[in-house]
């Protein structure tokens, strides 16, 4: 079991690495382009490294330039996760135009420091683009995603 913030759903801890299912991904790449001209974002729910769940969530900043996850929707899914005993495994949010790497405003954001920061590029929408990273006192580094057949 990981870290518990206040209580609650857990964190995992220290992942180098998350399995996800290639339909999994394919969500988080679905809701990005079903949120356009905004970013989207949410929360992938995992197990012992293993993605569980991709949960979408309300972007409250309603922007092309940047997500904010609504208060009462994230209440609500980490709530979900608790219930299940899975961890917050990773947060999610689109790049619209630009390449799958935590901006500076993303890099600010990061709370979580023992979740993954999942960001999903459109900026070639032919070939999206979904990349993995860790972000712990505001420095990256990209995590590997195991992407298995669903």
């Amino acid at each position: 079991m990981g870290a518990t913030p206040a209580g609650g759903a857990n964190v995992s801890t220290q992942i180098t690495a998350m399995k996800f299912t290639q339909q999994q991904i394919d969500e988080m790449v679905q809701h990005s382009r079903d949120d356009l001209p905004n970013e989207c974002c949410g929360v992938v729910a995992s197990k012992d490294g293993v993605a569980q769940t991709v949960l979408r969530a309300v972007n409250s900043a309603a922007s092309p330039l940047r997500y904010e996850i609504d208060s009462k929707d994230f209440l609500r899914i980490y709530n979900l996760i608790d219930d299940a005993d899975q961890d917050v495994g990773a947060i999610y949010h689109s790049h619209t135009r630009s390449a799958a790497y935590p901006s500076q405003t993303d890099i600010n954001l990061a709370l979580w420091p023992d979740a993954l920061y999942i960001i999903v590029s459109l900026a070639d929408d032919d070939a999206p683009d979904v990349k993995a990273f860790s972000i712990v006192d505001r420095k990256v580094s990209e995590v590997a995603l195991e992407i298995t057949p669903a």
